[in-house]
């Protein structure tokens, strides 16, 4: 299977291998018909990031805008279009795809010393329907008028303009590409894993997307019904979610949950797999725990589907289901934390280099623990009343999606970068743009909690003025967290222009991908390596004049 799996795609093409598959025949048609994993992930990133931008954009205007109780330069309705856009295009369009389909997708066949995914088309078509799901999103945008929330909640969105059926189509056509995304990966791992990779010498970044290609394929569809259903109310009158139709607005709720908790480990399981590459190469040491690091993604996988109803604790369902749904938001967070201290573990004793990829998770771990933290105040039933639609879930929200996945992407992408682009970046540039990034951060969501303790509620443009003093320091906060944000992208870019050549392993990993050369040829491997255990550095020196890491065989004595 190894054979046939390094065979299948790309080798017959007759490619140089000195040629990379960056400058391999770069017309634009080449890029927009590529079957290549690698070019197919680069473009996902341009997307994405290209998404961030957006939704941050979006973002900074609105916090501009909270600086005072009064208005300044956005109305009521505008504000409430705003923070709709921005959380459906971060949501959809950034959060739920960016690890998997920008880094999963350039990533997972070179970890299984493959030339390919299983399903080149298949992976090609994903992308292009997350470009058409990005542009009906961005026909809302222009067209105007879309002010739901970004969870669309009924009656809100069956009376609002017909804008919300481009919302509706964008959000169902992406559905599509993530199921795809997800049916490729698990084919992939199951039937591409070369000789001596069993599924525990597998990387644990594979356990993390074979994990949430299992939400991708089970809760996703439930999204795609859902949405349809809202349409069909829209177009036809049909009495679903409408209760003047005689629907029920609480069964929008339940549907939407059931896919979007779920969701939320779509966001952050690809971020823990990224956390245990990271911990055991930055640590010199072997993952801790590696087999219940690698069971606790599918645990959480599966017990994600168990737990939506504690986003309906004020909706009215019966107090034995809110008591029922309280113990298993509290269930879940158990394998969260068997991460969190087999990551400490890995830590201990070991030779950490607190490199770029490092910093951010150790960001991650502090950020992503107070995001879990929080998460227990709004899984308890009497705590829970108090906070529920306050800034408290605002700020909790954002520690778990931005301090935690975003960080993540951000450590990964520095990670990979050298693979992906073949140039190094400046690692104390870098440092510093996690640091400042880290610092406006908390200085932006921080003072969240403390609004939404005092009662502040979310989606309001307008506040009392004793919470102004907590809003302008998150404003500062979210200026500050701009600036760190503005110097990552502009580190990375000048690499590209003036960074020196990467090593094929520029951090010492031991698993595949860093047997191939930076970038990757169009084959991916001019021979298949040899797999062994991802987390063995016993086997790698330090090489001075290349300024990476070789296999001690190739070392001068």
């Amino acid at each position: 299977m190894a054979t046939d799996a390094f065979s299948a795609h790309g080798a017959g093409h007759g490619e140089a291998l000195a040629v990379d598959y960056l400058t391999h025949d770069c017309g634009i048609m080449s890029w927009l018909t590529t079957l290549d994993h690698k070019r197919i992930g680069v473009m996902y990133l341009i997307g994405i990031l290209s998404s961030f931008l957006l939704g941050g954009i979006m973002a900074m205007l609105m916090r501009a805008e909270l600086f005072t109780p009064h208005q300044m330069f956005l109305t009521e309705n505008q504000y409430n279009e705003f923070f709709t856009v921005h959380g459906a295009v971060m949501i959809f369009l950034f959060i739920i795809p960016g690890i998997p389909a920008a880094l999963g997708n350039f990533v997972l066949p070179l970890m299984l010393g493959a030339k390919n995914l299983a399903f080149p088309r298949m992976t090609l078509f994903s992308w292009y329907l997350w470009m058409a799901g990005a542009f009906f999103f961005l026909l809302a945008l222009v067209v105007g008028g879309l002010d739901t929330g970004w969870t669309f909640y009924t009656p809100y969105s069956t009376q609002t303009s017909y804008v919300v059926l481009a919302a509706m189509v964008a959000i169902f056509i992406l559905g599509f590409s993530s199921i795809f995304t997800g049916l490729n990966f698990v084919v992939t791992i199951n039937t591409m894993r070369p000789p001596g990779m069993t599924w525990f010498k597998m990387p644990l970044f594979m356990w993390s997307l074979y994990a949430t290609a299992i939400i991708q394929l089970l809760a996703t569809p439930v999204l795609g019904i859902t949405v349809l259903l809202l349409t069909a109310e829209l177009v036809f009158g049909v009495g679903i979610f409408d209760p003047n139709l005689g629907g029920d607005p609480i069964l929008f709720q339940h549907f939407f949950w059931f896919y979007s908790h779920p969701a939320v480990y779509i966001m952050i399981l690809p971020a823990m797999g990224i956390i245990s590459e990271l911990m055991s190469v930055f640590s010199r040491k072997p993952v801790f725990g590696y087999r219940f690091i690698a069971y606790s993604s599918i645990a959480i996988a599966l017990l994600g589907f168990l737990v939506w109803g504690h986003h309906m604790f004020v909706s009215g369902q019966s107090a034995l289901a809110s008591f029922i749904f309280s113990a298993l938001t509290f269930s879940v967070s158990i394998p969260s934390g068997i991460k969190v201290f087999n990551w400490l573990a890995t830590m201990y004793k070991g030779s950490i280099r607190l490199q770029t990829p490092m910093c951010y998770a150790l960001c991650f771990l502090l950020l992503f623990g107070i995001g879990g933290l929080s998460g227990l105040f709004l899984g308890a039933l009497a705590t829970n009343i108090h906070l529920h639609d306050t800034y408290f879930v605002v700020a909790h929200l954002h520690y778990v999606t931005v301090g935690g996945t975003l960080i993540a992407f951000l450590g990964g992408l520095h990670y990979w970068w050298p693979k992906m682009f073949g140039r190094m970046y400046n690692d104390a540039w870098g440092r510093l743009g996690c640091l400042i990034t880290f610092v406006g951060f908390n200085a932006t969501f921080l003072p969240q909690f403390v609004l939404g303790t005092r009662g502040m509620p979310r989606r309001y443009a307008r506040y009392e003025l004793e919470f102004q003093g907590l809003h302008q320091l998150s404003t500062v906060g979210a200026l500050i967290l701009g600036g760190g944000l503005l110097l990552v992208g502009l580190v990375l870019l000048h690499s590209l222009i003036a960074g020196r050549r990467a090593p094929s392993n520029p951090w010492g990993s031991a698993s595949l991908e860093w047997q191939t050369t930076s970038p990757p040829s169009p084959r991916n491997f001019e021979n298949p390596p040899t797999a062994g255990d991802p987390y063995d550095y016993s086997q790698m020196h330090y090489d001075r004049r290349i300024r990476g890491y070789v296999p001690n065989k190739t070392v001068d004595s």
